[in-house]
């Protein structure tokens, strides 16, 4: 059997197993939770669909050079959004996985929306150029893009592997399972970006990173298909660096207090306010004026 056949009988596979977890996020209502995992899954569908699709029509219904330009827009728009949605995907990681500990969840969610905003500015710059043109353009800031998200998703993965014990969670628990998938996909997507320069679509590296994708789908079915365990209640001792960041989070995270400089405005007082304000410094004007009298009084 060709290179070729196998590619196409691991894509059709993929788009078997790609559906079959959208199933079991459904069934296991955790579609709403991982939404953007079920969008991602959608978008691989999706493009493997449309891929198949030309690569049947090509040369009967359609020309073979039109094929190829509509794929290679498939292909690297499916790109940049499965980029995009598994950066959400990563975001929802982190922020259920830190829920315990609100001031650290909040503090590494801004963080992480400070380093995604970056490195998507810097794809962006080193992607433009003078003379670069739309097809050129659109390569280069997808690539650099998901290099940045690899990176992201595996110090996720990292700090989820040390972390998962301390938050409550275990290795069976779908925050591990989803980060472990996210982990296998940047990592072949990295090496391909870094080091494969070969644009043959039939190359050897195309093979593994086809059964590799196989392979997580599988995972992800595995655990979605089966019930989640329950998170336990997490203890932290006095000690622990998680409870102390934390505490310093929730401390830099309170709103300060406000003061009025200058006085307040009549404008942002009720009308009963004012009355009371009014009422007030009458009584204190009369009580002033008597204590003058009496003293005016004595003094005679």
């Amino acid at each position: 059997m060709s290179t070729k056949a196998c590619l196409d009988l691991l894509l059709i596979l993929e788009i078997a197993l790609s559906l079959a977890a959208i199933f079991y996020l459904v069934r296991s209502e955790s579609a709403r939770e991982y939404w953007s995992l079920t969008s991602l899954l959608s978008v691989r569908v999706s493009a493997g669909v449309i891929g198949l699709t030309l690569d049947v029509v090509a040369g009967h219904l359609i020309s073979g050079l039109h094929a190829y330009v509509t794929y290679f827009f498939v292909y690297w728009i499916g790109f940049g959004l499965e980029t995009l949605l598994g950066v959400l995907t990563i975001y929802n990681i982190y922020r259920s996985a830190m829920a315990p500990l609100k001031g650290l969840q909040t503090l590494g969610m801004l963080m992480f929306k400070w380093a995604a905003a970056i490195s998507t500015v810097v794809a962006l710059a080193i992607s433009i150029g003078p003379r670069v043109k739309t097809t050129s353009f659109l390569i280069s800031a997808v690539t650099q893009m998901q290099r940045a998200s690899s990176v992201l998703t595996l110090s996720l993965l990292l700090f989820v592997c040390f972390a998962i014990r301390p938050m409550g969670l275990s290795y069976r628990s779908r925050v591990f399972g989803v980060s472990l998938g996210l982990g296998v996909f940047s990592t072949m997507n990295m090496i391909q970006s870094a080091w494969i320069t070969s644009s043959s679509l039939y190359t050897l590296f195309n093979f593994v990173d086809a059964c590799a994708v196989c392979a997580t789908l599988a995972i992800w079915i595995r655990y979605f298909a089966m019930p989640e365990p329950a998170r336990r209640m997490i203890l932290l001792p006095t000690t622990s660096p998680f409870l102390r960041w934390n505490q310093i989070s929730e401390i830099l995270g309170h709103n300060p207090g406000f003061v009025a400089v200058g006085g307040l405005p009549p404008g942002i007082l009720a009308p009963a306010e004012l009355e009371i304000m009014r009422r007030a410094s009458v009584a204190k004007t009369a009580s002033t004026a008597s204590q003058m009298v009496s003293a005016s009084s004595s003094a005679a």
